[in-house]
Protein backbone atom coordinates (compact mmCIF):
# COMPACT_ATOMS: atom_id res chain seq x y z
CA UNK A 1 0.00 0.00 0.00
CA UNK A 2 1.03 2.99 -1.43
CA UNK A 3 0.77 5.22 2.40
CA UNK A 4 2.08 8.76 1.10
CA UNK A 5 0.46 8.33 -2.12
CA UNK A 6 -2.84 7.83 0.17
CA UNK A 7 -1.83 10.99 2.46
CA UNK A 8 -1.40 12.81 -0.40
CA UNK A 9 -4.82 12.53 -1.87
CA UNK A 10 -6.98 15.75 -1.99
CA UNK A 11 -9.68 16.45 0.66
CA UNK A 12 -13.06 16.39 -0.66
CA UNK A 13 -13.73 20.44 0.02
CA UNK A 14 -11.16 21.15 -1.95
CA UNK A 15 -11.39 18.94 -5.41
CA UNK A 16 -15.11 20.17 -5.08
CA UNK A 17 -14.14 24.31 -5.10
CA UNK A 18 -12.03 23.04 -8.13
CA UNK A 19 -14.71 21.88 -9.85
CA UNK A 20 -17.03 24.64 -9.22
CA UNK A 21 -14.57 27.00 -10.38
CA UNK A 22 -14.58 25.21 -13.81
CA UNK A 23 -17.11 26.99 -16.63
CA UNK A 24 -18.48 23.64 -17.21
CA UNK A 25 -19.43 22.85 -14.13
CA UNK A 26 -22.34 26.01 -14.66
CA UNK A 27 -25.69 24.40 -14.12
CA UNK A 28 -24.60 21.16 -12.76
CA UNK A 29 -26.32 20.99 -9.54
CA UNK A 30 -24.58 21.43 -5.96
CA UNK A 31 -24.84 17.96 -4.64
CA UNK A 32 -24.39 15.90 -7.71
CA UNK A 33 -20.54 17.86 -7.89
CA UNK A 34 -20.23 16.68 -4.19
CA UNK A 35 -20.92 13.30 -5.00
CA UNK A 36 -18.74 13.05 -8.39
CA UNK A 37 -15.99 14.53 -6.27
CA UNK A 38 -16.69 11.96 -3.08
CA UNK A 39 -16.75 8.96 -6.09
CA UNK A 40 -13.99 10.66 -7.79
CA UNK A 41 -11.54 10.30 -4.81
CA UNK A 42 -12.77 7.49 -3.58
CA UNK A 43 -11.97 5.59 -6.78
CA UNK A 44 -8.39 6.59 -7.15
CA UNK A 45 -8.16 5.43 -3.48
CA UNK A 46 -8.91 2.05 -4.37
CA UNK A 47 -7.13 2.08 -7.10
CA UNK A 48 -4.17 3.14 -4.88
CA UNK A 49 -5.07 -0.12 -2.26
CA UNK A 50 -5.51 -2.38 -5.18
CA UNK A 51 -1.84 -1.40 -6.12
CA UNK A 52 -3.66 -0.57 -9.73
CA UNK A 53 -1.85 2.75 -9.90
CA UNK A 54 1.26 4.02 -8.27
CA UNK A 55 1.11 7.47 -7.91
CA UNK A 56 -1.88 10.07 -8.27
CA UNK A 57 -2.44 12.24 -11.70
CA UNK A 58 -1.83 15.80 -11.20
CA UNK A 59 -4.64 18.17 -10.20
CA UNK A 60 -6.49 19.37 -13.53
CA UNK A 61 -6.80 15.34 -14.24
CA UNK A 62 -8.20 14.58 -11.13
CA UNK A 63 -10.80 17.36 -11.61
CA UNK A 64 -11.56 16.61 -15.41
CA UNK A 65 -11.94 13.49 -14.10
CA UNK A 66 -14.70 14.46 -11.19
CA UNK A 67 -16.31 16.24 -14.26
CA UNK A 68 -16.62 13.48 -16.53
CA UNK A 69 -18.66 11.95 -13.72
CA UNK A 70 -20.79 14.78 -12.72
CA UNK A 71 -21.45 15.16 -16.15
CA UNK A 72 -22.38 11.12 -16.69
CA UNK A 73 -25.03 10.68 -13.56
CA UNK A 74 -28.43 11.44 -15.79
CA UNK A 75 -26.31 10.19 -19.13
CA UNK A 76 -29.40 9.75 -21.45
CA UNK A 77 -28.54 11.97 -24.40
CA UNK A 78 -29.19 12.50 -27.85
CA UNK A 79 -26.28 10.65 -30.40
CA UNK A 80 -25.73 10.08 -33.90
CA UNK A 81 -26.21 6.83 -34.85
CA UNK A 82 -24.08 5.85 -38.23
CA UNK A 83 -23.75 2.24 -37.62
CA UNK A 84 -25.85 1.48 -40.89
CA UNK A 85 -28.48 -0.69 -38.03
CA UNK A 86 -31.79 1.28 -38.11
CA UNK A 87 -33.38 -0.63 -35.11
CA UNK A 88 -29.95 -0.54 -32.91
CA UNK A 89 -31.49 -2.13 -29.47
CA UNK A 90 -28.52 -0.66 -27.83
CA UNK A 91 -29.35 2.91 -29.28
CA UNK A 92 -32.51 2.97 -28.42
CA UNK A 93 -34.32 1.34 -31.45
CA UNK A 94 -36.96 3.35 -33.52
CA UNK A 95 -36.35 6.97 -33.85
CA UNK A 96 -39.84 8.83 -33.14
CA UNK A 97 -41.39 10.41 -36.47
CA UNK A 98 -41.63 14.43 -35.84
CA UNK A 99 -45.32 14.50 -35.73
CA UNK A 100 -45.37 11.86 -33.05
CA UNK A 101 -42.38 13.70 -30.39
CA UNK A 102 -44.91 16.67 -31.16
CA UNK A 103 -47.87 14.90 -29.77
CA UNK A 104 -45.96 13.62 -27.03
CA UNK A 105 -44.69 17.09 -26.08
CA UNK A 106 -47.97 18.38 -26.07
CA UNK A 107 -49.52 15.70 -24.15
CA UNK A 108 -45.87 15.63 -21.32
CA UNK A 109 -46.27 19.49 -20.95
CA UNK A 110 -50.07 19.52 -19.79
CA UNK A 111 -53.08 17.24 -18.52
CA UNK A 112 -54.83 15.28 -20.78
CA UNK A 113 -57.94 13.03 -21.08
CA UNK A 114 -55.82 9.97 -20.73
CA UNK A 115 -58.43 8.46 -18.39
CA UNK A 116 -61.31 10.45 -18.77
CA UNK A 117 -64.38 10.33 -21.20
CA UNK A 118 -64.69 14.55 -22.55
CA UNK A 119 -68.25 13.16 -24.01
CA UNK A 120 -69.72 11.82 -20.43
CA UNK A 121 -67.76 13.87 -18.18
CA UNK A 122 -66.79 10.23 -16.59
CA UNK A 123 -64.00 8.29 -15.76
CA UNK A 124 -62.71 6.81 -19.35
CA UNK A 125 -59.62 3.83 -20.72
CA UNK A 126 -56.46 4.72 -21.67
CA UNK A 127 -57.15 1.96 -23.79
CA UNK A 128 -59.47 3.69 -26.20
CA UNK A 129 -56.90 5.93 -27.54
CA UNK A 130 -55.47 3.95 -30.06
CA UNK A 131 -57.99 1.22 -30.36
CA UNK A 132 -59.75 2.81 -33.40
CA UNK A 133 -56.49 3.02 -35.33
CA UNK A 134 -55.49 -0.09 -34.79
CA UNK A 135 -58.88 -1.55 -35.56
CA UNK A 136 -58.83 0.39 -38.65
CA UNK A 137 -55.31 -0.53 -39.55
CA UNK A 138 -55.52 -4.69 -39.00
CA UNK A 139 -59.31 -5.10 -39.39
CA UNK A 140 -58.96 -6.56 -35.72
CA UNK A 141 -62.08 -6.30 -33.40
CA UNK A 142 -60.34 -5.18 -30.38
CA UNK A 143 -56.60 -3.64 -29.39
CA UNK A 144 -55.31 -2.07 -26.74
CA UNK A 145 -51.45 -1.44 -25.59
CA UNK A 146 -48.90 -1.90 -22.87
CA UNK A 147 -45.09 -2.10 -21.52
CA UNK A 148 -43.66 -3.67 -24.51
CA UNK A 149 -44.28 -7.36 -26.36
CA UNK A 150 -42.55 -9.17 -23.61
CA UNK A 151 -45.54 -8.26 -21.39
CA UNK A 152 -47.71 -8.33 -24.47
CA UNK A 153 -47.19 -12.14 -24.69
CA UNK A 154 -46.74 -12.32 -21.11
CA UNK A 155 -50.21 -11.01 -20.41
CA UNK A 156 -52.11 -13.24 -23.06
CA UNK A 157 -51.07 -16.59 -21.97
CA UNK A 158 -51.27 -15.89 -18.30
CA UNK A 159 -54.97 -14.72 -19.17
CA UNK A 160 -55.69 -17.79 -21.56
CA UNK A 161 -53.55 -20.52 -20.22
CA UNK A 162 -52.57 -19.58 -16.98
CA UNK A 163 -52.81 -23.69 -15.97
CA UNK A 164 -53.19 -24.82 -18.95
CA UNK A 165 -50.90 -26.24 -21.66
CA UNK A 166 -49.56 -23.69 -24.29
CA UNK A 167 -48.72 -26.03 -27.36
CA UNK A 168 -45.93 -24.52 -29.82
CA UNK A 169 -43.43 -25.44 -32.17
CA UNK A 170 -39.68 -26.51 -30.97
CA UNK A 171 -38.62 -24.27 -33.65
CA UNK A 172 -40.15 -21.26 -32.46
CA UNK A 173 -38.74 -20.95 -29.06
CA UNK A 174 -36.35 -18.14 -29.36
CA UNK A 175 -34.30 -16.07 -27.08
CA UNK A 176 -34.56 -12.12 -27.78
CA UNK A 177 -32.23 -9.52 -26.72
CA UNK A 178 -30.71 -9.54 -23.46
CA UNK A 179 -30.77 -13.23 -22.91
CA UNK A 180 -34.82 -13.25 -22.52
CA UNK A 181 -36.20 -16.37 -23.90
CA UNK A 182 -39.56 -17.06 -24.68
CA UNK A 183 -39.91 -20.32 -22.74
CA UNK A 184 -39.10 -18.56 -19.92
CA UNK A 185 -41.96 -15.72 -20.45
CA UNK A 186 -44.47 -18.99 -20.93
CA UNK A 187 -43.50 -20.56 -17.84
CA UNK A 188 -43.60 -17.43 -15.61
CA UNK A 189 -47.41 -16.62 -17.31
CA UNK A 190 -48.04 -20.34 -15.34
CA UNK A 191 -49.03 -22.29 -18.15
CA UNK A 192 -47.86 -25.10 -19.39
CA UNK A 193 -45.04 -25.80 -22.04
CA UNK A 194 -45.99 -28.38 -24.28
CA UNK A 195 -43.11 -28.79 -27.19
CA UNK A 196 -44.26 -30.21 -30.40
CA UNK A 197 -42.18 -31.05 -33.94
CA UNK A 198 -38.72 -30.79 -34.35
CA UNK A 199 -36.45 -27.29 -34.66
CA UNK A 200 -36.33 -27.63 -38.60
CA UNK A 201 -39.85 -29.16 -39.04
CA UNK A 202 -43.29 -28.66 -37.60
CA UNK A 203 -46.91 -29.98 -38.89
CA UNK A 204 -50.36 -29.33 -38.17
CA UNK A 205 -50.50 -32.96 -36.95
CA UNK A 206 -47.87 -32.08 -34.46
CA UNK A 207 -50.24 -29.85 -32.93
CA UNK A 208 -53.59 -31.72 -33.27
CA UNK A 209 -51.94 -35.11 -31.57
CA UNK A 210 -50.95 -32.24 -28.31
CA UNK A 211 -54.74 -31.26 -27.99
CA UNK A 212 -56.08 -32.49 -25.21
CA UNK A 213 -59.08 -31.49 -22.37
CA UNK A 214 -55.75 -29.08 -20.71
CA UNK A 215 -54.69 -27.32 -23.54
CA UNK A 216 -55.16 -23.48 -23.29
CA UNK A 217 -54.09 -22.16 -26.94
CA UNK A 218 -52.06 -22.96 -29.62
CA UNK A 219 -49.16 -20.56 -29.75
CA UNK A 220 -47.23 -19.40 -33.06
CA UNK A 221 -44.17 -16.97 -32.45
CA UNK A 222 -42.48 -15.61 -35.36
CA UNK A 223 -38.95 -16.12 -35.28
CA UNK A 224 -38.36 -12.71 -36.54
CA UNK A 225 -34.80 -12.53 -35.62
CA UNK A 226 -33.43 -15.52 -37.16
CA UNK A 227 -34.02 -17.85 -39.90
CA UNK A 228 -34.10 -21.85 -40.61
CA UNK A 229 -33.49 -22.24 -44.32
CA UNK A 230 -33.21 -26.20 -46.22
CA UNK A 231 -34.69 -28.94 -44.99
CA UNK A 232 -37.77 -27.20 -43.07
CA UNK A 233 -41.91 -27.29 -42.36
CA UNK A 234 -43.96 -24.75 -40.35
CA UNK A 235 -47.34 -24.32 -40.12
CA UNK A 236 -48.61 -21.29 -41.13
CA UNK A 237 -50.94 -19.11 -38.95
CA UNK A 238 -53.72 -19.69 -41.14
CA UNK A 239 -53.89 -23.86 -40.99
CA UNK A 240 -53.05 -23.09 -36.90
CA UNK A 241 -56.19 -20.79 -36.62
CA UNK A 242 -58.26 -23.35 -38.66
CA UNK A 243 -57.50 -26.26 -36.38
CA UNK A 244 -57.86 -23.78 -33.11
CA UNK A 245 -61.35 -23.18 -34.33
CA UNK A 246 -62.11 -26.94 -34.42
CA UNK A 247 -60.39 -27.89 -31.11
CA UNK A 248 -62.05 -24.90 -29.63
CA UNK A 249 -58.90 -23.62 -28.22
CA UNK A 250 -57.60 -19.82 -28.97
CA UNK A 251 -54.67 -18.98 -30.55
CA UNK A 252 -52.01 -16.68 -29.97
CA UNK A 253 -49.36 -15.26 -32.73
CA UNK A 254 -46.31 -13.25 -31.16
CA UNK A 255 -45.34 -11.59 -34.34
CA UNK A 256 -42.61 -10.03 -32.43
CA UNK A 257 -40.80 -7.49 -35.07
CA UNK A 258 -44.18 -6.07 -35.64
CA UNK A 259 -44.63 -4.86 -39.90
CA UNK A 260 -48.08 -3.38 -39.04
CA UNK A 261 -49.42 -3.52 -43.01
CA UNK A 262 -48.18 -4.77 -45.90
CA UNK A 263 -44.77 -2.03 -47.45
CA UNK A 264 -43.75 -4.19 -50.70
CA UNK A 265 -40.70 -1.27 -51.15
CA UNK A 266 -39.83 -2.65 -47.60
CA UNK A 267 -40.74 -6.08 -47.20
CA UNK A 268 -41.81 -7.63 -50.74
CA UNK A 269 -44.47 -9.95 -51.01
CA UNK A 270 -44.60 -12.69 -48.69
CA UNK A 271 -41.36 -11.91 -46.83
CA UNK A 272 -42.38 -10.16 -43.46
CA UNK A 273 -45.97 -11.20 -41.82
CA UNK A 274 -48.16 -8.54 -41.14
CA UNK A 275 -49.97 -7.89 -38.09
CA UNK A 276 -53.59 -6.81 -40.77
CA UNK A 277 -52.43 -10.35 -42.37
CA UNK A 278 -52.25 -12.37 -39.24
CA UNK A 279 -56.09 -10.84 -38.18
CA UNK A 280 -57.42 -11.93 -41.59
CA UNK A 281 -55.87 -15.87 -41.25
CA UNK A 282 -57.84 -15.91 -38.10
CA UNK A 283 -55.18 -15.33 -35.63
CA UNK A 284 -57.17 -14.65 -32.15
CA UNK A 285 -54.65 -13.07 -30.36
CA UNK A 286 -52.01 -10.67 -32.11
CA UNK A 287 -48.72 -9.45 -30.23
CA UNK A 288 -46.18 -7.16 -31.82
CA UNK A 289 -43.49 -4.39 -30.66
CA UNK A 290 -44.28 -0.56 -31.48
CA UNK A 291 -40.66 0.20 -31.70
CA UNK A 292 -39.65 -2.33 -34.04
CA UNK A 293 -40.73 -2.26 -37.70
CA UNK A 294 -44.18 0.06 -36.56
CA UNK A 295 -41.51 3.16 -36.07
CA UNK A 296 -42.92 4.15 -32.89
CA UNK A 297 -42.22 3.78 -29.38
CA UNK A 298 -41.84 1.16 -26.51
CA UNK A 299 -44.81 -0.96 -26.52
CA UNK A 300 -46.70 -4.52 -26.85
CA UNK A 301 -49.58 -4.05 -29.18
CA UNK A 302 -52.25 -6.41 -28.47
CA UNK A 303 -54.93 -7.17 -31.64
CA UNK A 304 -57.49 -9.92 -32.07
CA UNK A 305 -60.70 -11.12 -30.98
CA UNK A 306 -63.17 -9.05 -28.78
CA UNK A 307 -64.29 -11.48 -26.14
CA UNK A 308 -59.93 -12.49 -25.65
CA UNK A 309 -58.34 -8.90 -25.77
CA UNK A 310 -61.68 -7.18 -23.15
CA UNK A 311 -60.44 -10.35 -20.96
CA UNK A 312 -57.02 -9.80 -20.94
CA UNK A 313 -57.66 -5.70 -20.69
CA UNK A 314 -59.44 -6.92 -17.51
CA UNK A 315 -57.00 -9.23 -15.43
CA UNK A 316 -55.29 -8.06 -12.92
CA UNK A 317 -51.77 -8.16 -14.55
CA UNK A 318 -52.74 -5.28 -17.30
CA UNK A 319 -52.54 -2.53 -15.12
CA UNK A 320 -49.84 -3.78 -13.63
CA UNK A 321 -48.14 -3.89 -17.06
CA UNK A 322 -49.87 -1.10 -18.83
CA UNK A 323 -48.02 1.45 -21.36
CA UNK A 324 -48.05 5.57 -19.77
CA UNK A 325 -49.25 8.40 -21.18
CA UNK A 326 -46.15 9.51 -22.93
CA UNK A 327 -45.62 6.17 -25.35
CA UNK A 328 -49.29 6.09 -25.36
CA UNK A 329 -49.31 9.91 -27.07
CA UNK A 330 -46.50 8.83 -29.26
CA UNK A 331 -48.34 5.55 -30.53
CA UNK A 332 -51.83 7.06 -31.43
CA UNK A 333 -49.51 9.87 -33.16
CA UNK A 334 -47.48 7.12 -34.93
CA UNK A 335 -50.12 4.94 -36.38
CA UNK A 336 -52.45 7.84 -37.34
CA UNK A 337 -49.69 8.31 -40.31
CA UNK A 338 -50.58 4.70 -41.58
CA UNK A 339 -53.44 6.17 -42.61
CA UNK A 340 -51.25 7.47 -45.79
CA UNK A 341 -49.16 4.34 -46.59
CA UNK A 342 -47.10 6.46 -49.05
CA UNK A 343 -46.67 9.08 -46.54
CA UNK A 344 -45.73 6.79 -43.63
CA UNK A 345 -42.42 5.97 -45.73
CA UNK A 346 -41.63 9.54 -46.00
CA UNK A 347 -42.88 10.61 -42.70
CA UNK A 348 -41.67 7.74 -40.39
CA UNK A 349 -37.68 7.29 -40.07
CA UNK A 350 -37.75 3.68 -39.45
CA UNK A 351 -39.51 3.43 -42.64
CA UNK A 352 -37.70 6.32 -43.97
CA UNK A 353 -34.34 4.84 -43.85
CA UNK A 354 -35.20 1.22 -44.32
CA UNK A 355 -36.70 2.29 -47.92
CA UNK A 356 -33.91 4.71 -48.70
CA UNK A 357 -32.01 3.10 -52.05
CA UNK A 358 -29.03 2.90 -53.21
CA UNK A 359 -28.76 6.11 -55.35
CA UNK A 360 -29.97 8.23 -52.79
CA UNK A 361 -27.35 6.97 -50.33
CA UNK A 362 -24.82 7.26 -52.60
CA UNK A 363 -25.68 10.83 -53.00
CA UNK A 364 -26.50 11.51 -49.24
CA UNK A 365 -22.34 10.42 -48.79
CA UNK A 366 -21.12 12.48 -50.76
CA UNK A 367 -22.66 15.19 -49.20
CA UNK A 368 -21.08 14.23 -45.48
CA UNK A 369 -17.91 13.76 -47.83
CA UNK A 370 -17.46 17.28 -48.65
CA UNK A 371 -18.22 18.59 -45.27
CA UNK A 372 -14.88 15.85 -43.99
CA UNK A 373 -12.73 16.92 -46.71
CA UNK A 374 -11.70 19.82 -45.25
CA UNK A 375 -10.00 18.44 -42.47
CA UNK A 376 -8.47 15.40 -44.94
CA UNK A 377 -4.85 16.11 -43.90
CA UNK A 378 -2.14 14.10 -42.80
CA UNK A 379 -3.72 12.28 -39.87
CA UNK A 380 -7.22 11.51 -42.23
CA UNK A 381 -8.17 9.61 -45.50
CA UNK A 382 -11.57 10.06 -46.41
CA UNK A 383 -13.72 8.34 -48.79
CA UNK A 384 -16.96 6.93 -49.75
CA UNK A 385 -17.32 3.24 -49.65
CA UNK A 386 -19.71 0.63 -50.76
CA UNK A 387 -21.55 -1.25 -47.48
CA UNK A 388 -24.09 -3.05 -46.01
CA UNK A 389 -26.98 -1.98 -43.75
CA UNK A 390 -29.09 -3.81 -41.69
CA UNK A 391 -32.89 -3.70 -40.08
CA UNK A 392 -31.39 -4.60 -36.47
CA UNK A 393 -33.80 -5.07 -33.62
CA UNK A 394 -34.50 -8.60 -34.09
CA UNK A 395 -36.24 -7.56 -37.55
CA UNK A 396 -35.39 -8.37 -41.54
CA UNK A 397 -33.21 -11.33 -40.49
CA UNK A 398 -30.76 -12.31 -43.62
CA UNK A 399 -31.81 -9.33 -45.54
CA UNK A 400 -28.89 -7.11 -46.19
CA UNK A 401 -29.90 -3.49 -47.22
CA UNK A 402 -26.96 -1.82 -49.65
CA UNK A 403 -25.67 1.11 -48.49
CA UNK A 404 -23.13 3.49 -48.33
CA UNK A 405 -20.61 5.51 -45.77
CA UNK A 406 -17.72 7.59 -45.27
CA UNK A 407 -14.52 5.36 -44.84
CA UNK A 408 -11.91 7.44 -42.82
CA UNK A 409 -8.51 5.68 -42.35
CA UNK A 410 -6.53 7.45 -39.25
CA UNK A 411 -3.15 8.09 -40.00
CA UNK A 412 -1.11 9.66 -36.92
CA UNK A 413 -3.38 7.41 -34.67
CA UNK A 414 -5.27 3.85 -34.58
CA UNK A 415 -8.76 3.50 -36.09
CA UNK A 416 -9.29 2.23 -32.32
CA UNK A 417 -8.20 5.15 -30.49
CA UNK A 418 -10.64 7.22 -33.47
CA UNK A 419 -13.52 5.33 -32.66
CA UNK A 420 -12.66 6.24 -29.35
CA UNK A 421 -12.47 9.82 -29.68
CA UNK A 422 -15.79 10.01 -31.46
CA UNK A 423 -17.61 7.66 -29.01
CA UNK A 424 -16.76 10.25 -26.19
CA UNK A 425 -17.86 13.24 -27.55
CA UNK A 426 -21.20 15.53 -25.48
CA UNK A 427 -22.52 14.60 -28.62
CA UNK A 428 -21.42 10.84 -29.12
CA UNK A 429 -20.93 9.67 -32.80
CA UNK A 430 -21.37 5.61 -33.30
CA UNK A 431 -19.63 4.54 -36.17
CA UNK A 432 -18.27 1.14 -36.80
CA UNK A 433 -14.87 -0.65 -37.69
CA UNK A 434 -14.64 -2.48 -40.59
CA UNK A 435 -10.53 -3.86 -42.12
CA UNK A 436 -8.96 -1.16 -40.27
CA UNK A 437 -11.23 1.72 -41.72
CA UNK A 438 -13.97 3.91 -39.43
CA UNK A 439 -17.53 3.81 -41.33
CA UNK A 440 -20.22 5.98 -41.09
CA UNK A 441 -23.27 4.86 -42.61
CA UNK A 442 -25.50 7.49 -44.12
CA UNK A 443 -28.30 5.28 -44.01
CA UNK A 444 -29.44 5.92 -40.10
CA UNK A 445 -27.48 9.43 -40.28
CA UNK A 446 -29.98 12.64 -41.02
CA UNK A 447 -28.86 15.18 -42.81
CA UNK A 448 -29.17 17.69 -40.22
CA UNK A 449 -26.53 16.04 -37.99
CA UNK A 450 -23.80 16.09 -40.77
CA UNK A 451 -22.61 19.64 -39.47
CA UNK A 452 -22.21 17.50 -35.53
CA UNK A 453 -19.84 15.07 -37.50
CA UNK A 454 -17.61 17.83 -38.67
CA UNK A 455 -17.05 19.40 -36.04
CA UNK A 456 -15.89 16.27 -34.35
CA UNK A 457 -13.08 15.51 -36.66
CA UNK A 458 -12.03 19.66 -36.58
CA UNK A 459 -12.12 19.45 -32.96
CA UNK A 460 -9.37 15.74 -33.35
CA UNK A 461 -7.62 17.24 -35.71
CA UNK A 462 -6.57 20.18 -33.46
CA UNK A 463 -5.40 18.10 -31.31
Amino acid sequence: MNVPALRSLPKVDDLLRKIMENPESVGVPYPILLTSARETIDILRNQLIDKTIDTIPNDSSITEAALRTAKSMGSLRFLINATGIVLHTNLGRAPLAESAAEHVKRTAMGYSNLEYDVETGARGSRHTHAERLLKSLTGCEAAFAVNNNAAAILLALTTLCAGKEAVVSRGELVEIGGSFRVPDILRQSGAVLSEVGTTNRTYISDYEDAYNPETGAFVKIHTSNFKIVGFTEEVSIKVLSESGKKYGVPVIYDLGSGALTDLPPLFGPGYEPTARGCVEAGADVVCFSGDKLLGGPQAGVIAGKKKYIEKMAAHPLSRALRIDKLSLAALEATLRLYADAAGACKRIPVLKMLTADAEYLFKKSGKLLEMLKQYENDAFVFEVTETISEAGGGSLPARPFKSYAVAVTPKTMSVDALEERLRKRDTPVIGRIHRDRYLMDVRTVDETDFPLIAAAFENISDK
